[in-house]
């Protein structure tokens, strides 16, 4: 399971996201990027970074770690903006927090090369979970002690936004023909197979275990939900492979 700290102290938000995450201090004495279940993509956006993280991690792709945040509104006190404290506030329980890298560098392909091997992994989960934030526009990709970390996986399983349709889209291709890193995945013949054999049903139950049960509406449907859904995608390497 994910380790689970408390939040306590609210240190700077980072507004290069949507979703307004901030940087907090927790009781382990770490610092970490808290990614509120009450900002506006919701508990699902949560879900999702749980699950594709872990399963990135799993499949040896450089993921900081991700931990489970207690929030308790009264952090909010020394804040002065009202935006920022009505997010604190509606953000009461169970967050997520993802471990901040100091000194990490936005990754910018022009100055950044990447590993063949790493970038054609990376593109080929990314086509299964169809992250749709990694393109040259919105990377979100860090450069930090000179390697490559994947973060920020909260529009990724865009399919349970619309349970009703999921099955109709279960082997949906990845549109990647502006994915950040295609330049430099020359290694997709060989990377797509063998990373496509590594989702066996175990690994993804490994991942979607981690999900918090405050995240979900009926936490056994629910992971039983995205274990077919994922499951049966996985089963079909060659509909979602670039």
């Amino acid at each position: 399971m994910l380790r689970r700290l408390t939040a306590t102290r609210y240190v700077t938000p980072l507004r290069e996201g949507g979703s307004l995450p901030g940087v907090v201090e927790a009781d382990d004495l770490g610092t970490y990027v808290l990614k509120f279940r009450g900002a506006g993509q919701g508990p699902k956006a949560l879900v999702a970074e749980v699950i594709s993280g872990e399963l990135a991690r799993r499949l040896d792709l450089p993921v900081p770690e991700l931990v489970v945040a207690d929030l308790d509104p009264v952090v909010a006190r020394a804040e002065p903006d009202e935006e920022v404290q009505e997010l604190i506030k509606a953000s009461a329980g169970v967050n997520l927090g993802m471990d901040f890298l100091p000194g990490a560098l936005g990754f910018d392909p022009v100055v950044h090369p990447v590993d063949p091997g790493l970038a054609s992994r990376a593109l080929v989960f990314d086509a299964f979970v169809e992250n749709a934030d990694r393109s040259w526009r919105n990377p979100n990709l860090l450069v930090w002690h000179g390697g490559l970390w994947l973060i920020d996986h909260g529009a990724t399983l865009y399919f349970h936004h619309d349970w009703s349709r999921a099955a109709n889209v279960v082997h949906r291709p990845y549109r990647w023909d502006d994915h950040v890193l295609k330049p430099y995945a020359t290694a997709l013949e060989q990377a797509g197979p063998e990373l496509a054999a590594r989702l066996t049903p175990a690994l993804l139950d490994e991942a979607i275990a981690l999900v918090p049960d405050e995240w979900l509406d009926d936490p056994e449907a629910d992971r039983e939900a995205y274990r077919k859904h994922l499951t049966a995608r996985a089963a079909e390497p060659e509909a979602w492979l670039p």
